[in-house]
């Protein structure tokens, strides 16, 4: 175990594309760290880097106190785990996990103890006569991970370990892996682009677009005060509704209605220079099926009528779509989250209970 410091690392190629630009992050011993962005945002290449599979183009890197910028892969004391298993087909499942040992040329009997170990912590032991094509998936990325997990490692590297496996399993195994990490105590770098692993798994979050950390802190730091418009529009399923509007003395006025603020949010706003126009962002739990609340959340809420265009029933809620005319909100951070897919322009959701008898192709009047 030991702390992984980030000291202004950046790493660009030589045709003068920036891959990562001046990262600054402390990973705690035993904490884990999830890094999560869109395609392309810089979190495999900061990872390879941490693992010593790509070279640091300038900053530093420390891994228990020690920079490792020269040192090779196998000299970092670090273990990866991929998203393709990496699995030795002829090998049995006991062989495969002990491979890194027996490399080490580590003796027979210590090796056999250290594999029992390891499977029974995986719950592998009934498996360690079998070989891979007799697993299922999730069976296989456990086997990977206790490959990892034998030699006992200063830190664990994992690039999306799940994106192989079908949904059902793909939960089933991030509670698995959380409570590994927890029981190993071993630090963790974890990288994915979906982030409901990310805010299900790590202690912290750094969310990157364009090789920058846009934000780094607890899931719950990131869901309710997000540093910026990607961060708020990435982070959340279903994603924020970005509403343009405009100031006005006392409120905002938004594309269904104005909106009055309380005092002391004017008295906030009075301290900063004022954009006439604005982008306002709402949860989709924000917005209330008008028919479900009572009167003086009615007397309270703004209430506005929209077409529902779809409804995605899912047990306890239920997700409707709609659409506005006019304007849509815009900005560069905006475009980016349009272009990965986490946003339509001028489409919406309001999260509402089960029993809200909204439907496609009606009108259903939505409380603010």
């Amino acid at each position: 175990m030991a702390e992984i410091v980030l000291d202004h690392v950046s790493k660009s190629y030589p045709d003068g594309a920036v891959a990562v630009h001046d990262l600054n992050i402390t990973i705690a011993d035993g904490e884990f760290l999830i890094l999560v962005g869109p395609s392309g945002c810089g979190k495999t290449t900061t990872l390879n880097m941490i693992a010593g599979l790509e070279e640091i183009s300038s900053g530093e890197l420390r891994i228990g106190g020690d920079r490792v910028n020269e040192k090779q892969p196998k000299d970092r004391d670090i273990a990866m785990v991929f998203q393709s298993y990496a699995l030795y087909p002829h090998m049995t499942v006991g062989q495969n996990i002990a491979f890194p040992l027996t490399l080490a040329k580590m003796k027979k009997a210590e090796i056999a103890q250290k594999v029992s170990e390891t499977a029974k912590i995986l719950d592998l032991t009934e498996l360690l006569d079998r070989k891979p094509s007799q697993l299922s998936g999730g069976q296989r990325q456990r086997v990977a991970m206790g490959r990892a997990i034998v030699r006992h490692p200063k830190a664990f590297l994992m690039d999306e370990p799940l994106s192989n496996l079908d949904a059902k399993l793909r939960v089933q195994m991030r509670g698995e892996i959380a409570r590994l990490q927890k029981r190993l105590g071993t630090t963790t770098v974890y990288v994915t682009h979906d982030q409901t692993e990310a805010m299900t798994l790590g202690d912290r979050v750094v969310v990157m677009r364009s090789g920058v950390a846009q934000q780094i802190g607890t899931p719950d730091e990131l869901y309710e005060r997000p540093a910026n418009l990607f961060v708020a529009g990435f982070i959340g399923s279903p994603a924020m509704n970005f509403f343009p509007a405009t100031l006005t003395p006392i409120g905002i006025t938004l594309p269904f209605g104005e909106v009055m603020l309380d005092a002391d949010v004017q008295e906030v706003i009075a301290q900063h220079p004022k954009p006439e126009n604005v982008i306002v962002g709402v949860r989709p739990e924000h917005l209330s099926d008008a028919a479900l609340i009572d009167g003086y959340q009615r007397i309270r809420a703004l209430t506005f009528e929209v077409k529902v265009d779809l409804v995605e029933s899912l047990g306890a809620d239920k997700y409707l779509y709609f659409s506005t005319s006019g304007p849509a909100a815009h900005s560069a951070q905006l475009d980016d989250l349009e272009a990965d897919g986490d946003l339509h322009e001028n489409q919406f959701v309001a999260r509402v209970p089960a029993e809200s008898k909204a439907a496609i192709g009606q009108s259903v009047e939505l409380a603010f």
